[in-house]
């Protein structure tokens, strides 16, 4: 089961509220369903948990790039809203050259999904994900939880941490 929610911090303190992500495709979109919860263009933070399995924070200030941090790369890759937070950049890697994603999308020209055989080798498993945390874990240091403090969250409690730790508990229980 997935849970996500959008904190956005205001004059009076922090406002929660459960968002609906059916409609975010990419980071950009998340970002932009920040950006628009944002209160004079405040703090946004969107929360993303598998319950149990992984979470995710997306930190949005204002116009800057968002900041990402994700417990479990590999745990959240099998997921389609963790696919949304696990960017080449995130994770280190080059983006995808567009003839590799031809071929992953069988946009090619071969039939039935048959590889198409050039002679070169099988590329090397470059795709495997680290089974624990990527990111900004800095992305909450100034609100009151250190790095260390979000890499040692767990997975089933690092929502109510965060909110316990900004002070918002309460408001997000009432959404949840």
């Amino acid at each position: 089961m997935y849970f996500a929610a959008l904190l956005a911090r205001t004059e009076e303190g922090w406002d929660a509220s459960d968002t609906e992500l059916d409609n975010v495709e990419t980071l950009a979109d998340l970002a932009d369903v920040a950006r628009g919860a944002s209160v004079d263009d405040d703090t946004v933070l969107i929360c993303i948990e598998q319950e149990g399995v992984w979470f995710g924070v997306v930190r949005v200030d204002d116009e800057d790039d968002p900041r990402i941090f994700v417990s479990s790369a590999a745990a959240a890759a099998r997921s389609a809203y963790g696919e949304i937070l696990l960017t080449d950049e995130l994770l280190g890697r080059e983006p995808r050259a567009a003839e590799d994603l031809d071929r992953l999308t069988d946009l090619d020209g071969t039939e039935e999904g048959e590889p198409e055989d050039d002679g070169a080798e099988p590329e090397a498993a470059d795709d495997a994900l680290p089974e624990g945390p990527v990111g900004d874990a800095e992305l909450l240091a100034d609100l009151g939880l250190s790095a260390e403090d979000v890499v040692l969250l767990s997975a089933d409690e690092a929502m109510a941490q965060i909110a316990e730790s900004l002070g918002c508990a309460d408001v997000l229980e009432a959404v949840r």
